[in-house]
């Protein structure tokens, strides 16, 4: 597949990618309760590493070139770190509230720019950044505003994601992307690995049929296409535009949680979700779409004639 077609299939692949992970909350869940996060993320990863490494076995000899390896190794670890956290988180909280709660990290976006790039927030972001703490607030909300241990991992979670955009977009700028993909996997796998074996982590009785079929899933479909979309889709796309389409993740996850999971969001926890996708919104598009529309309506009433805002009525 050429670049060409790539460019034209990078929104899809970002779309597809959130909704892959969308799927994985609810079954993480459970399968957190049979095997550890780090067995869990040593598995998808090294198998995920395996699998790109084989395809794209044409494209390894670009692999020497300078700088492969240590961008490779920093995307590699925030992938662990963000991992890691993440599922702590949901072993804790809810997977809807895990959904959303890791979505923040499009709100952090530009913030961590503004550390790294020296490019200063504008006032939409300040305001996204206003309606996401009021969102986190409803939320939270369960007879006293207070953020649950599983709740505060994931939002550290959704900051390590964060650091990873900034990575892959800072990194990937002239590298061939499946090769930076492969050397991240390769990265966390061994992060993985070595906290496998520091915690003891290795499933002792062995997983039931379920369990390995999980696993299967989260290592080939959420780790190896997902990532790799993700990746290969930011690369071909304008940030802002990918950051709002991979907040998706959260109302697919929240959409699955509530079909598979049986979790029912309060009044409030929806109130709550509503704000941190308007934060989201508001954070990376500016609500363009709306004075687009504007100036449209504008556009349309004929020279000579006031609309019905102008005359008063």
């Amino acid at each position: 597949m050429n670049e060409r077609t790539l460019k034209k299939l990078s929104q899809l692949l970002i779309v597809v990618a959130t909704l892959i992970w969308g799927s994985t909350f609810f079954i993480l869940k459970d399968t957190l309760e049979d095997v550890s996060v780090f067995f869990m993320l040593a598995f998808r990863f090294t198998l995920a590493t395996a699998i790109l490494a084989l395809v794209f076995f044409k494209r390894w000899k670009g692999i020497w070139k300078k700088g492969y390896f240590a961008a490779g190794g920093v995307m590699g670890t925030l992938m662990f770190l963000a991992y890691t956290i993440q599922n702590y988180g949901l072993m804790e909280t809810t997977p809807g509230k895990n959904a959303f709660f890791t979505a923040v990290y499009c709100v952090m976006v530009p913030f961590l720019y503004w550390i790294i790039a020296r490019i200063r927030p504008n006032r939409f972001h300040v305001l996204a950044a206003v309606l996401c703490l009021g969102g986190i607030g409803l939320v939270s909300w369960d007879g006293g505003f207070s953020l649950g241990r599983g709740d505060a991992l994931t939002l550290l979670g959704g900051l390590m994601y964060a650091l990873h955009i900034v990575a892959v977009a800072y990194f990937s700028k002239g590298k061939d992307i499946f090769i930076l993909t492969v050397l991240q996997f390769a990265t966390t796998a061994l992060w993985s690995w070595a906290a496998t074996l520091v915690t003891h982590g290795l499933p002792v009785g062995g997983l039931p049929a379920q369990g390995w079929a999980v696993l299967l899933y989260l290592a080939i479909a959420a780790t190896t296409l997902a990532l790799l979309f993700q990746n290969v889709g930011q690369k071909y796309t304008d940030p802002s535009s990918a950051a709002v389409l991979l907040s998706l993740e959260a109302p697919f996850g929240v959409a699955f949680s509530m079909i598979f999971y049986q979790e029912r969001p309060t009044v409030t926890m929806v109130a709550g979700f509503v704000l941190i996708f308007l934060s989201i919104l508001c954070a990376e598009t500016k609500f363009s779409f709306l004075r687009h529309k504007k100036s449209e309506e504008a556009q349309a009433v004929p020279a000579g004639e006031t609309t019905n805002f102008e005359k008063g009525g």
